[in-house]
């Protein structure tokens, strides 16, 4: 069984290293404001992209940069820049969903990978975007079985894309779901004249909402207040019905989120999947990850559409629900690389032997630990607080200006 593919949302340096830590086997990410995440993650810049693809190249990490929001004329140059740029750092793919992107990305050789916002539903449509891609994302809204019946037709009539290989499928597996499923939702766009499918979405989904009669002012009961913010998608639990159905790439959602997310998350289903192709998959592994998921930021679970449900699940409130938080403490000074011993200069609330922190920074990407002995002014501490300088000995080498977060559960 071919090796399935882990593709890795990143908005940072330290999810960018997270990923790699957490054996990714690629990433996507934005640069400037032409992806769907231009507003809610911290975005790339053109230059990032010659750091970018060095480090990924050294860990054989594929590279996608992601162009997915709908362009205007007065963008086409800004796009081709980008795409010039792209191809120039050996950028793996384009992510992309408008024609003008296509177009130009094909005319000057540069591989391109059909976007979720493409809406693929069928076969035919698989037949017309292979000649410009040869990796699509299906729609989100089909269920399984309609992408094992596409991944079986690719087979069976031998459709490549443009470089000569079976074309292959795509699909989200983790992290958060739109009320308009595919995209092209334009609720932002009535509201506040910022598009979602420009980047710029408000999330208005997320917040609660009272159904009224406007003649009568009678309110309608509902199950929630919540009614259009789906939970968000776990399918580690049918991870091995997903890759019988002929699915090549695993997309986790999460451009916008911490490096632990990322981290976490990609670990998982990496095990997962490897698990599947192994033959090790089982329901008590399938608890210990999902018990694992439920630690990082997440609206409550559900498994999409994919197992022939008809209607969402929809959240029970705003924000996350996430069993562990993690709260701010302070940041490294010093690493002293021959005793193995950080040094930490606490700027918020305490540390205490037996405390869970993550520490995290650019090129250390997401580390959790447990705080061993603290020392502080050379002596065996209790505890330590904000304004102090403690010692800590922990094994793996620290920069100057990681951040400590200490870990909380909910």
């Amino acid at each position: 069984m071919q090796k399935i593919e882990i593709t890795a949302p990143v908005g940072s340096w330290e999810s960018l290293t997270a990923a790699i830590e957490a054996k990714a086997d690629s990433v996507y990410f934005g640069v400037g404001i032409l992806n769907m995440r231009a507003r809610s993650s911290v975005n790339f810049t053109l230059h990032d992209l010659v750091k970018i693809t060095r480090i990924c190249r050294k860990h054989h990490v594929k590279t996608y940069l992601t162009m997915n929001t709908v362009i205007f004329d007065q963008e086409v140059k800004e796009m081709k820049r980008m795409v010039d740029s792209a191809k120039k750092n050996g950028v793996t793919a384009i992510i992309a969903s408008d024609h003008a992107v296509i177009q130009y990305a094909r005319s000057v050789k540069m591989p391109v990978h059909m976007s979720t916002q493409t809406n693929i539903t069928n076969l035919e449509a698989v037949r017309y975007w292979s000649q410009v891609a040869g990796v699509m994302v299906t729609a989100r809204e089909l269920s399984l079985e309609q992408v094992a019946s596409i991944t079986r037709a690719i087979r069976r009539k031998k459709i490549t894309g443009p470089e000569g290989n079976p074309v292959q499928i795509e699909i989200f597996a983790h992290g958060a779901l739109c009320m308009a499923v595919s995209g092209k939702c334009y609720l932002s766009l009535d509201h506040y004249n910022a598009s979602a499918n420009r980047g710029a979405c408000y999330q208005l989904c997320r917040r609660p909402y009272h159904v009224q009669d406007g003649d009568t002012g009678i309110e309608l009961e509902i199950d929630n207040e919540y009614i259009m913010s789906p939970k968000d998608l776990c399918t580690i639990g049918f991870l091995d019905k997903i890759i019988e159905a002929g699915v090549s790439i695993l997309k986790i959602e999460g451009r916008g989120r911490s490096p632990e997310y990322v981290k976490t998350v990609v670990s998982c289903y990496r095990e997962a999947a490897d698990a599947v192709t192994e033959g090790t998959f089982s329901r008590e592994k399938v608890d210990q990850w999902t018990d694992r998921l439920k630690t990082v930021y997440n609206r409550g679970f559900w498994d999409g559409y994919y197992l022939g449900r008809k209607m969402g699940e929809w959240a029970e409130g705003n924000g996350s629900v996430a069993t562990q938080s993690k709260e701010y403490v302070g940041k490294i000074t010093n690493y002293f690389t021959r005793l193995k011993v950080a040094e930490i200069k606490m700027e918020s609330g305490q540390l205490k032997p037996g405390d869970r922190v993550y520490i995290q920074g650019p090129t250390t990407g997401s580390i959790e630990l447990t705080v061993p002995e603290i020392h502080v002014d050379l002596k065996s501490a209790e505890k330590t607080v904000k304004g102090e300088r403690c010692s800590v000995s922990i094994d793996t080498f620290l920069r100057k200006a990681d951040k400590v977060y200490k870990i909380i559960s909910t």
